[in-house]
């Protein structure tokens, strides 16, 4: 084994791969060789993650080798989540992360503009109060004249009939931008980019077959896959899993169709007599220079003749000759002014596809590893950089001895880290409203650096071709295999609460445990003083605690004693960690799950107090079995509730005769089929009794025997999206409103992103109902709450937002929902109004 002097690690240098998922060896090879004189761009437009087509872009990009992308306009973040806790922000990191899984499956590139998915919405009008419209649609040019598309295809129609509002958005900023995207006037090149002229526009017709202009069979079969592409998409869709969208991959001829709107090209005057997105576009080399069209074209095809998957070395001289061909084209360019630009784009596209076909080939490989995943910040680390030349040929890097076949060459480095922390770069300043605070990106998501990265550039038969690597740790798991975790930065000691918020009965006293959480990224022990930051009226059994801190990996928690009492409002507690003389008050949050990429959420480690004016029934104990995304359990405790997590999956056994009061997370039957199989054993607690409080679910409550009464659900669902909309109490003096807190319209005020979910359109007359709310300019809904007796007990339903407002410390929510649980059913002292 040859010892090397590599070029020295980087930060943030762009590994720049050239497809999302790089497979290796014949498979991946044989596609990039086959995509090598395809030139076309196509560029699809939805709104959130899970909006894109998978079976259009796997057929594009996998099977016809178009290089492909996906603009989603956000990262998901209002939406909820079947895999954890995580909502907001974390949530958008989570489903950027699919994104990025789905993507290295289907092979496109994926892009954002910096809109914050603020939750659901009913119309476009409502959406762009949130989204400046100007701003959102300077984005969309952005990625637009950075991508360079030949072809735009928006998932939506842009109407009403899209249902959520941010889907029309979409839809509507796809085709303003098929015109804007050339207008250098409204959108100048300084700000956004040189101006690009895209071709055509489509929209999908999915949803609306007989509209469609142009259908596809997208269940074709890839003998080189030895599946369809609908076959891949189905796996790239299945990435969703927050949002539980795996699929079934089936075999067999799918239609995908889609429908022109407009077009700059001289296609077919009726649409419906393309064969191709691309018809009337040059999709050949000589829509960018004549001269070079034909002796391009002919080096190409010598190389796809040439290629040998038992020996693709043989496709080296081949490959040399392309790409001096390529090399004159971006020297002399034919170009006019709108379509500035497209030579640079697509000669790039093409050598990253040679660089890699030669690596391939070759049996070149670069890795950079590191001894663990974080690094502190002012710290350094150990890292190996290893030049692996698996082939037959003989290559030579910076000039030294020549690299033998079968050899690797070794050299090991230290690494010194610096700020800022690695974190989802679009995190690093707060939002401006409902946008990112960081500029628009018009690099793919997928081909942005990570915090290290390593390249090298080696010498094959006179040729040079650049590796690159990002630096990982790699370790083997036990049951999972090969682990590979990228290489990140973090302060060298992390500090973080259990909680961002939490609640506390006003003017009561509070006595409990404060938790705060530290994280080593540091090589050695260090020993941290932790103080807490109190405000007025509140004091601790201890003004410091000292721990040891063991080196990296480790973590530690630290208990502090509160007591006092606070008045009616928001109260903030902050911790400080001080170590080696340094002090430390952010921390991050870890996200992790096997099929995304490990990533980390920082916050300030601070704690906000909501006190808040609540009384408590007498005699609760709480028995709550978790839904999606649910936080409202250690929001009850802090109010000063007897609350016991239940596990659905021993409901079977457990005796529900201790609880006063069962309470569901939202959809929790979705989320749980033990929960439905047991379903009966819960009713069969209301009857003899108890109180069961039910937070809202999807269309699984229509199912018959599931509530004790029916209901039914419109499709879309009804619900109030305005979060700021009236709330009309139709009876007052109900014991669920009056009892033990009076309920008031200020009770209503402070709520966050939604006022409630899936409302049933009609209900069992059983049901009494307590509340009225709607959205403007809709008919009143009184489905909020649905209350009634069920054998000697009581059943409420209640579809407000309640797993938001909780976990946010919204005081009139927790009132209310206290109120809830003490209903009580006809076999007990009160009857349920």
């Amino acid at each position: 084994m040859r010892r090397v002097l590599l070029a020295a690690f980087v930060t943030a240098v762009w590994a720049s791969p050239l497809l999302a998922q790089q497979r290796g060896g014949a498979v991946e090879l044989g596609e990039l060789i086959a995509g090598l004189g395809v030139t076309g761009r196509v560029l699809m437009i939805g709104a959130h993650p899970d909006d894109e087509d998978t079976r259009m872009i796997a057929y594009l990009a996998r099977g016809r080798h178009v290089e492909t992308a996906y603009l989603s306009l956000t990262r998901g973040d209002g939406g909820q989540n079947l895999l954890g806790n995580e909502l907001g922000e974390a949530l958008g990191v989570i489903r950027t992360e699919e994104l990025l899984a789905a993507r290295r499956i289907d092979g496109a590139h994926q892009y954002f503009t910096r809109a914050y998915d603020f939750g659901f919405s009913k119309n476009a009008d409502e959406a762009f109060r949130h989204w400046p419209r100007d701003s959102l649609l300077g984005d969309v040019v952005t990625v637009v004249r950075a991508f360079k598309p030949h072809v735009i295809l928006s998932v939506f129609s842009g109407t009403p009939s899209d249902g959520h509002g941010q889907h029309q958005v979409a839809g509507i900023l796809a085709r303003e931008v098929y015109d804007a995207a050339a207008d250098s006037v409204r959108f100048p090149a300084a700000k956004f980019g040189a101006p690009w002229v895209v071709s055509k526009f489509y929209r999908s017709s999915w949803f609306a077959r007989a509209q469609a202009t142009l259908c596809f069979n997208v269940g074709e079969y890839s003998a080189l896959y030895g599946e369809s592409y609908a076959e891949m998409a189905a796996q790239s869709r299945s990435q969703h899993k927050s949002q539980a969208m795996g699929q079934i991959a089936r075999k067999g001829a799918q239609d995908d169709c889609v429908r022109r709107e407009a077009t700059r090209v001289a296609a077919a005057e009726d649409p419906k007599q393309e064969k191709s997105i691309f018809d009337g576009i040059d999709t050949t080399w000589g829509r960018l220079h004549d001269a070079y069209a034909d002796s391009v074209a002919q080096a190409i095809a010598a190389a796809q003749r040439a290629y040998d998957a038992m020996r693709p070395e043989k496709i080296e001289p081949m490959l040399s000759g392309a790409e001096s061909i390529l090399a004159a084209i971006l020297a002399n360019p034919r170009q006019s002014p709108p379509t500035s630009g497209d030579a640079r784009r697509t000669v790039h596209v093409a050598r990253q596809r040679i660089d890699r076909v030669r690596a391939i080939a070759l049996g070149l490989a670069l890795d950079a590893t590191a001894d663990r995943d974080l690094v502190a910040s002012g710290d350094s680390i150990a890292g190996t950089v290893t030049l692996y030349n698996r082939g037959r040929s003989i290559v030579e890097l910076g000039g030294r001895p020549p690299i033998a076949s079968d050899s690797s060459s070794v050299e090991r480095l230290r690494l010194s880290a610096g700020r800022p922390y690695t974190q989802p770069w679009w995190l690093a300043t707060p939002r401006v409203g409902d946008l990112f605070g960081v500029p628009i990106d018009t690099v793919a998501e997928d081909q942005r650096p990570t915090a290290f990265s390593k390249s090298a550039t080696v010498v094959a038969s006179r040729t040079a071709i650049t590796l690159s690597s990002p630096v990982m740790h790699r370790y083997a798991d036990p049951v999972k295999g090969e682990i590979n975790h990228p290489l990140a930065v973090a302060p060298a000691v992390s500090v973080t609460f259990d909680q961002q918020a939490q609640y506390a009965p006003a003017n009561a006293a509070i006595d409990r445990e404060l938790r705060v959480q530290l994280r080593s990224a540091a090589t050695s022990p260090r020993t941290v003083k932790v103080s807490l930051q109190l405000p007025k009226g509140l004091t601790t059994d201890s003004a410091s605690r000292t721990v040891t801190l063991p080196a990296y990996g480790d973590v530690r928690s630290v208990e502090f004693r509160i007591a006092g009492r606070l008045p009616l409002g928001a109260h903030k507690i902050a911790a400080v960690a001080e170590s080696n003389g340094e002090r430390f008050a952010v921390g991050y949050v870890p996200i992790e799950y096997d099929h995304i990429r490990p990533q980390r959420i920082y916050r300030d480690a601070t704690v906000t107090v909501q006190a808040v004016d609540v009384k408590l029934p007498p005699n609760l104990t709480v028995a709550y079995i978790p839904g999606v995304g649910d936080n409202i359990a250690p929001t009850l405790q802090q109010l000063g509730l007897n609350v016991t997590v239940v596990d659905p999956a021993k409901l079977a056994t457990a005796d529900l005769s201790r609880y006063s009061t069962v309470v569901l997370g939202t959809r929790a039957y979705e989320a749980s089929a033990e929960l439905v199989a047991n379903n009966s054993r819960l009713l069969e607690y209301v009857k003899k009794g108890g109180t069961m409080v039910v937070q809202y679910g999807q269309f699984e409550m229509q199912q018959p025997g599931l509530m004790p009464y029916p209901i039914t659900l419109s499709r879309p669902a009804d619900r109030v999206t305005d979060e700021e909309s009236p709330v009309g109490i139709l009876k007052p003096n109900s014991p669920l409103l009056s009892s033990p807190n009076k309920i008031a319209p200020k009770d209503f005020e402070g709520w966050i992103q939604d006022r409630t979910l899936y409302m049933p359109r009609t209900w069992a007359p059983e049901y009494q109902t307590l509340l009225s709310t709607h959205d403007p300019n809709e008919a009143p809904n009184e489905s909020a709450i649905l209350v009634a007796p069920y054998g000697r007990g009581a059943y409420v339903y209640t579809t407000l937002a309640f797993f938001r407002q909780l976990p946010a410390g919204v005081p009139g929510a927790a009132r209310l929902f206290v109120n809830l649980l003490g209903a009580k059913g006809t076999g007990q002292t009160a009857v349920v109004p």
